[in-house]
């Protein structure tokens, strides 16, 4: 599984259109086969009498709500609620059943801190299993128990365990870094692992360059939003593409700072073949 965490937006519905590969359409019914899991709290807003198949409009209409029901603070990022998370299969895999996203699904919702077990009162979450070999997780992260609640700046990297404790667990792919028995010899710091470090501190989500001029940018589209009137709405859908744009750059770095600082094996040369030459 690989894991990705896009930019953090306004609103649902850009999202969920793209885990559903289509637009949100108001006629289009989501069915527990691509909605395969949700927040437990969504007991709460359903009652025995409505319909049990929601459109995907209702979905993206629902993950909005909490912006509506509590106050949010005054922090730049707070609009910017949304939380998106994107989880690949390695094209080796095999084709999970609905159980399994579902489990995979809740898993990584607790990894990435957007679900607390035991909790009903917290984010709104559903996860989307619409294309083949892809699951997406999309939060509001407006909890319904203390309001606006960040994200945590490790949620990569702990969606990245998580995800490697799913492989094994579901017998996806064979578990990489284990063991062999052999010693380990010491690594001497080369121009790769040096450069890696560049590139992860220029991809850094708490204290990197791109991360602050992303956030620059998120603020500038807050603010454009808060305006009254609608000739700012195509400023703020550019400036949003703008940030998701630098935040994909910053996950590019960051997996290419990875791949630098992983030691290389030399290959392992050909065996010699010994031919006897006959003497004549």
């Amino acid at each position: 599984m690989i894991p990705r965490v896009h930019a953090r937006t306004h609103t649902p519905h850009a999202p969920l259109s793209e885990a559903l590969g289509r637009p949100v359409s108001p006629a289009e019914g989501l069915t527990e086969h691509t909605v395969v899991a949700h927040w437990p709290g969504l007991d709460y807003f359903t009652l025995d009498d409505e319909q049990e198949i929601w459109t995907a409009l209702e979905w993206a209409e629902h993950l909005a709500g909490a912006f509506f029901e509590h106050t949010i603070g005054a922090g730049p990022d707070d609009r910017l609620g949304i939380l998106h998370l994107e989880v690949r299969l390695h094209p080796d895999d095999r084709q999970l059943t609905i159980p399994e996203w579902s489990e995979a699904a809740r898993r990584l919702a607790r990894a990435a801190g957007i679900e607390v077990p035991g909790e009903a009162s917290g984010c709104r979450w559903i996860a989307v299993q619409a294309q083949p070999g892809r699951l997406d997780l999309i939060a509001n992260l407006v909890r319904h128990d203390r309001g606006f609640d960040a994200a945590p700046p490790t949620i990569l990297r702990r969606l990245s365990r998580e995800a490697r404790r799913i492989e094994r667990d579901l017998h996806l792919v064979r578990v990489r870094g284990e063991p062999t028995g052999r010693p380990i010899a010491p690594t001497v710091p080369t121009a790769s692992t040096s450069l890696a470090g560049v590139l992860a501190q220029l991809a850094d989500e708490r204290t990197g360059p791109l991360a602050a001029v992303r956030g620059l940018i998120e603020h500038a589209a807050h603010r454009v939003a808060r305006q009254p009137g609608s000739a700012g709405t195509d400023t703020v859908h550019h400036l949003e593409l703008l940030a998701r744009r630098l935040h994909a750059i910053q996950q590019d770095l960051d997996t290419a700072a990875v791949r630098m600082a992983q030691p290389r094996i030399p290959p392992v040369p050909p065996a010699t073949r010994h031919t006897a030459q006959r003497s004549l």
